[in-house]
């Protein structure tokens, strides 16, 4: 059977699922109609160790294995996909960032602080006009005495506005390119960092996504990641990581969903009998488990052959474009099964349903998957 599961990984998964139920839970409903942000929640993460758990302890971080994170973060998201994409963007494109390109004292500044939900981090690389092309960014980074000034904007930024490091892209050398992009830790409380306001999403709702704009803001010379001219590498390194991550946030939502349904179709009566004895809701309900277990199998997979310090590539985009897309179909088939009540926002179902939307859109649309897919199979 695949995955085996060593009795370190058992033991966070368990208990990620145990804060989630315990802490994360109760509260999930009122915050995705408030638009709260749960400051105290992540802070809490921050001390189970779980906003950077691949971060050597050395750095703060619990310094355990990619599958560990990965089963923690799908019980998180099984709960609140808002909590999960905090935990998720600051271990996977923040955190990550800096460890794999860092120096040893960006590492000691920036990692301690984040690894340990002291501070949050987020990442700047979509534009108004840049999203999926990430090569064709407007950002600028100037060279002035000592440092960089860094102008223009971006575009949904996970975190702003409640977080304090952010990796930021910019075109440095223009001459080069998409070769002359950079990547600094942009500290977000910089004179000339402007954040929005938070935008209203569809769904994540007490995930704070806003615009940002940069007008001469300065980053000193210390605050450049990896060797100059580094930004692409930088931003597409942890691209693997991310589509698992993604992948595991919509395996949590649909696993919820599909237990939400079944709860449901055992205490619904239609016609004299549950709901789940008519042979239409079976299908639906069997159909959902075949894809959730499929999907399963293809995060773990991946986070496997990631951990293995294996090529991942195909993996990771496989996994985050079957994850997502069938993640959506099986919120959509518990919205079906509840009927009139699953319209409702006092069913969780139909929170479910719109956190889900997002997931074949962010880190990477379903149609980039395809793309990396089909080149990965014929290189």
């Amino acid at each position: 059977m695949f995955p085996q599961f060593t009795e370190d990984q058992i033991a966070i998964r368990d208990a990620a699922r145990a804060f989630a139920q315990a802490e994360i839970e109760p509260g999930a409903m009122a915050r995705d109609a408030s638009g709260e942000f749960p400051k105290a929640i992540i802070a809490q993460l921050g001390e189970m160790g779980f906003m950077g758990m691949n971060v050597p302890e050395q750095y703060g971080g619990a310094g355990v294995d990619y599958l560990s994170y990965i089963l923690a973060l799908e019980q998180i998201a099984y709960v609140d996909a808002s909590v999960a994409v905090t935990m998720s963007v600051n271990n996977s494109v923040a955190c990550a960032p800096i460890l794999n390109f860092g120096s040893e004292v960006q590492k000691q500044a920036y990692l301690k602080p984040l690894a340990s939900g002291e501070v949050l981090g987020g990442f700047m690389l979509t534009e108004p006009d840049a999203g999926s092309d990430a090569a064709a960014l407007k950002t600028k980074a100037v060279k002035v005495d000592g440092g960089w000034k860094l102008s223009g904007s971006k575009a949904w930024i996970t975190n702003g506005g409640v977080g304090k490091y952010f990796v930021c892209m910019a075109i440095s050398h223009p001459e080069k390119g998409k070769k002359g992009i950079s990547a600094f830790v942009l500290d977000a409380d910089t004179p000339g960092v402007h954040m929005g306001r938070p935008e209203e999403k569809m769904g994540l709702r007490s995930s704070k996504t806003v615009m940002v704009s940069l007008e001469d803001a300065f980053v000193p010379d210390a605050a450049m990641l990896g060797k100059g001219c580094d930004g692409l590498k930088i931003a597409f390194h942890g691209l693997d990581g991310g589509r698992i991550g993604i992948a595991a946030q919509a395996l949590g939502i649909a696993q919820r969903a599909l237990d939400e349904s079944v709860a449901y179709a055992k205490t619904r009566k239609t016609f004299g009998k549950i709901l789940g004895e008519h042979q239409a809701i079976q299908t639906y309900l069997a159909e959902m488990t075949a894809r959730v277990q499929a999907a399963r199998l293809l995060v773990y997979k991946a986070a496997s052959l990631k951990d293995a310090g294996q090529p991942c590539t195909l993996e990771a985009a496989t996994a985050k474009l079957f994850t997502t897309e069938n993640a959506m179909w099986v919120c959509d088939r518990a919205v079906q099964i509840h009927g009139g009540y699953g319209y409702s926002r006092e069913y969780t179902v139909e929170r479910l349903y719109r956190d889900v939307r997002v997931t074949t859109i962010y880190e990477g649309t379903s149609e980039i998957q395809r793309m990396v897919i089909a080149r990965a199979l014929m290189a």
